[in-house]
């Protein structure tokens, strides 16, 4: 799970994709909330710790780097330890602004990060009907879950 804050002055990135809108997320990375939340469940997943600290925002060389790159580290990690992943769900979280139209160039754009085919990438979007901060276009919100498969008899220890 991964939350942000909308703001002006900044490109809106969800997947990957750079979205038609009035704001962005803050974020000391693009702020692709999507992204981050795959991120953190897949270092979960193969309990490589957590993108605070693998990748902290602390470190300036994270600072605006586009999330999708750190995907293709993660993975990186993933498959040093002899692990793939098996499928992506994911959902988005926000009244605005639409998603539906972007959905297939963000599986695109995920599975070439993951290393996957597109068909192991599921992007979803729904809304608060108003309720809470993404309700209110305060922030964008997402959650994930990856499922990985490690070698017969291996696993992530």
């Amino acid at each position: 799970m991964d939350a942000h804050r909308c703001v002006a002055g900044r490109q809106l990135v969800l997947g990957g994709v750079e979205i038609p809108a009035d704001f962005g997320l803050e974020a000391h990375s693009d702020g692709d909330v999507l992204a981050h939340a795959i991120l953190d469940a897949l270092l979960g997943a193969a309990n490589l710790g957590d993108k605070g600290t693998l990748f902290p925002s602390s470190d300036p060389q994270f600072k605006n780097i586009r999330s999708t790159i750190l995907l293709e580290r993660a993975v990186g990690l993933l498959r040093e330890r002899g692990g793939r992943i098996v499928n992506v769900d994911s959902s988005l979280i926000c009244e605005r602004p639409p998603i539906a139209s972007h959905v297939p160039a963000m599986q695109e754009n995920l599975a070439a990060a993951l290393g996957v085919k597109n068909s192991q990438i599921s992007v979803k979007a729904t809304t608060t009907e108003g309720l809470g901060f993404t309700g209110r276009s305060e922030g964008i919100a997402a959650l994930a879950v990856v499922t990985i498969r490690f070698p017969e008899g291996d696993h992530a220890d």
